[in-house]
């Protein structure tokens, strides 16, 4: 259990939105963990050899892969079979969008909780908090480099649903949900990118709203970094965050277990994207 500091007896009134939420901290003894406050994280940037796909990487994602096109086959053999075509199609779509949401839950957890001595998501959370200084590192990824974790949890979720279900229906949505959470550090990375050095099909799905645009990503490396989570398409974004699903969320956790998350707290100088940072320094 890590050691709790205690702040005592003060009176705090933070509002996301007047009109909306309110936080009321009344005289009373509030906890926070020092795990959740933004901290400095090793220099990513740095080593270009760690941003190389190795053997491994391209095994696991080429595991993954092989997963997905198997359901997804599955799905399309499957309704062939059974004369069943609008209902897979119907659950595709909403593993599509189903994906979008579970990526902006995800990377909302890992952005606010935890940090890289957590058990199992310690590694994803360091990288995370990493990416937020220097997010640009991720447009140097390798694409097997990039996408090789994921690969690799999606070959042991998937491979049992293609071995023991056969309804088309179940694998169009998983499939299509997985897929896209696979390459979903993909879209990222995309949303990263300058425009004139993306495939112009990436630029076109972008401009679309099919795949998480660069212009809706950006917002979430602007102050206060609390929204726009959600990095396949980014659909969820603005639902989300005008309902203050996030904040509701954070709110019910602090009084619960009087942890904070990251976003309450000011990014410090060691947390700030390295841009941001040289472009302060010389003003």
């Amino acid at each position: 259990m890590p050691i709790l500091s205690q702040h005592t007896q003060y009176h705090h009134v933070h509002t996301y939105k007047p009109h909306i939420l309110t936080r009321v901290y009344s005289a009373a003894t509030i906890t926070t963990d020092p795990t959740t406050t933004r901290r400095k994280t090793p220099n990513i940037g740095i080593d270009n050899n760690s941003k190389k796909s190795t053997r491994s990487h391209r095994v696991w994602l080429t595991s993954g892969c092989t997963a997905l096109l198997v359901s997804l086959a599955k799905s399309v053999v499957g309704a062939a079979d059974t004369g069943i075509y609008i209902e897979p199609v119907i659950a595709g779509l909403l593993g599509y969008f189903f994906a979008d949401l579970g990526s902006g839950v995800y990377h909302w957890a890992i952005d606010n909780y935890g940090d890289a001595s957590t058990p199992v998501f310690g590694s994803q959370i360091d990288a995370f908090q990493g990416h937020h200084k220097w997010p640009w590192t991720i447009t140097k990824r390798e694409f097997a480099n990039n996408l090789h974790s994921l690969g690799r949890v999606i070959t042991f979720v998937v491979v049992p649903v293609d071995v023991l279900v056969n309804d088309p229906v179940v694998h169009a949505f998983f499939g299509m949900s997985c897929g896209c959470i696979m390459f979903s550090q993909q879209f990222h990375a995309w949303a990263h990118g300058t425009k004139s050095r993306l495939p112009p099909i990436v630029v076109a799905l972008q401009d679309a709203g099919v795949l998480i645009s660069r212009l809706d990503h950006a917002e979430h490396h602007r102050q206060p970094y609390n929204n726009n989570y959600c990095i396949v398409s980014g659909v969820w974004n603005g639902v989300l965050d005008e309902l203050m699903v996030f904040q509701a969320l954070e709110m019910a956790l602090f009084f619960r277990f009087g942890v904070q998350p990251r976003s309450w707290s000011e990014p410090n100088l060691d947390w700030v994207e390295e841009t941001e940072l040289s472009s302060r320094q010389s003003t």
